[in-house]
């Protein structure tokens, strides 16, 4: 895989990024450090995590992927050279009195402080990409359709945000800065201020993309073109929906466990991926791609890896054997006739795991 270049940072990464989101809740250590390992060994260097993994999210496993990865950087010190390191910063944590005491804000000290318990936490002197995990004003994301100016609420503002990752730049502890479930306005915000007040210069939107939420196409692709910023595709196989390891039964049928994903958090909080639309659509997908004698899995990746709206698709796994499947998929190539019938499901479906 070559290296691709994140925006007009000097990162360069791999397109496919290994996501963490699952250490500490779904995998444990030992089983971390294997994946880790096995990843690095297949030529991937772009790893992901963020402050509040592991997810679901909880008090007792806050802070506890960081913690997992960085037990693994301080085992294999000459990996952290060979890596690119990203890690988030919560946003409002309403709901989630374990970050921040649930403060409905994100302040310039909270983005400060927050960084340096990663540093420590991964135990390295310096995150190469530091994104704000989501906004702090209100849009629509996770699952939410329409934003809804009644449920603006004050808070602090995108330029003082920008300042405090401006500070972190500037003194060593993080190379390039990045956004993540942002909208169209909130990227031209941070671009247009950073430019007017000569502060650093977001090179990433972390956002999810796949064959069920393709939101990304409905303007912010073209916002990230022409602003020179890069997506980074998270939920590529829409938290196995387009595996199709759940097409035989319904959610929370003997084809979806007690320890899987889509049961332990979105099937009980209805967001995006535990709807019956969205779970009715990846059947269509899945079959689509048997169809054309590809896996679930091949296709739906194949299709993130192959679009050229994206930069690098990040990659969640519970095990050695998903990640070799998920890396094998790369350089899987889709048909114009197959991407035209894609096209046509979606004309049909739209975006139900938006």
């Amino acid at each position: 895989m070559k290296t691709i270049q994140l925006g007009q940072s000097d990162l360069q990464v791999t397109p496919i990024c290994l996501g963490t989101m699952t250490f500490g809740e779904q995998v444990d250590e030992p089983t971390a450090h294997a994946i880790l390992n096995r990843a690095l060994a297949r030529g991937v260097n772009f790893i992901d995590t963020a402050e509040m993994y592991a997810v679901p999210p909880r008090a007792e496993t806050f802070n506890a992927t960081e913690i997992i990865v960085g037990h693994w950087l301080a085992k294999n010190p000459s990996a952290r050279q060979r890596l690119v390191l990203a890690t988030k910063v919560a946003g409002p944590a309403r709901g989630m009195p374990w970050i921040r005491g649930g403060s409905a804000d994100l302040s310039a000290a909270d983005i400060i402080a927050a960084c340096e318990g990663s540093l420590r936490r991964l135990q390295t002197d310096v995150i190469d990409l530091y994104q704000i995990h989501w906004p702090v004003r209100h849009v629509p994301a996770f699952g939410v359709m329409y934003f809804d100016p009644a449920k603006d609420e004050p808070g602090t503002s995108i330029h003082a945000q920008l300042e405090a990752l401006h500070t972190l730049v500037q003194a060593g502890k993080v190379r390039a800065i990045g956004l993540s479930n942002e909208t169209p306005y909130g990227v031209h915000e941070f671009v247009r201020l950073a430019e007017q007040h000569g502060l650093a210069r977001v090179a990433t939107v972390q956002n999810g993309y796949c064959l069920l939420n393709r939101t990304v196409e409905n303007a912010l692709d073209e916002t990230m073109h022409r602003l020179g910023v890069s997506l980074l595709a998270y939920s590529p196989l829409a938290f196995g929906l387009l595996t199709g390891k759940y097409d035989a039964s319904g959610l929370t049928g003997p084809q979806a466990p007690a320890q899987a994903r889509i049961t332990k958090f979105e099937s009980t909080r209805k967001q995006r991926w535990g709807r019956p639309d969205a779970l009715a659509g990846a059947r269509r997908y899945n079959a689509l791609a048997r169809e054309h004698g590809l896996t679930p899995t091949q296709m739906a990746l194949a299709f993130c890896y192959t679009k050229w709206q994206v930069a690098s698709t990040l990659i969640g796994v519970t095990s050695v054997a998903q990640l070799d499947e998920d890396l094998d998929a790369w350089g899987t190539t889709l048909s114009p006739e197959l991407l035209k019938q894609i096209d046509a499901i979606r004309w049909e479906i739209r975006d139900p795991a938006l």
